[in-house]
């Protein structure tokens, strides 16, 4: 097994996704683009690298029941080589995303990847 290392971390402002809440115009795909803008931004990261992005989502409804993973790295501008894929796990989400990128480097199946979450309560409009 080979040695799994985090490089860098960023998450999304908080607020409430209810109709009057800061969140509630900003769709979790662009929630998740921006995350991926940030993490290749900072580290002036070559997308190339990555072998996929994986994204736990708490509540796959409505916009969020697509593969969120993919949709944001074609949004970001990543390598068209950069997977994606969705996990849905409840809360446990986006843990469990990140640990399925690190079993991917650990094993030898991936070389690099990013993993991360969003969420929805499926009573508001849209949030994380």
């Amino acid at each position: 097994m080979r040695d799994v290392f985090i490089y860098d971390h960023v998450r999304t402002p908080r607020g409430r996704g209810r109709p009057d809440g800061s969140l509630h115009e900003i769709p979790a795909i662009q929630l998740v683009t921006q995350l991926l803008e940030a993490v290749r931004d900072r580290n002036d990261l070559d997308t190339a690298l990555l072998d996929d992005v994986v994204i736990g989502c708490a509540q796959p409804v409505g916009e969020q029941g697509g593969v969120l993973a993919r949709g944001a790295v074609l949004n970001a501008g990543y390598a068209d080589t950069v997977g994606g894929q969705q996990v849905h796990r409840f809360c446990g989400s986006g843990l469990e995303a990140v640990n399925n990128v690190a079993g991917q480097v650990a094993s030898g199946m991936a070389m690099a990847g990013i993993g991360g979450g969003v969420d929805l309560d499926e009573s508001y409009d849209h949030g994380v």
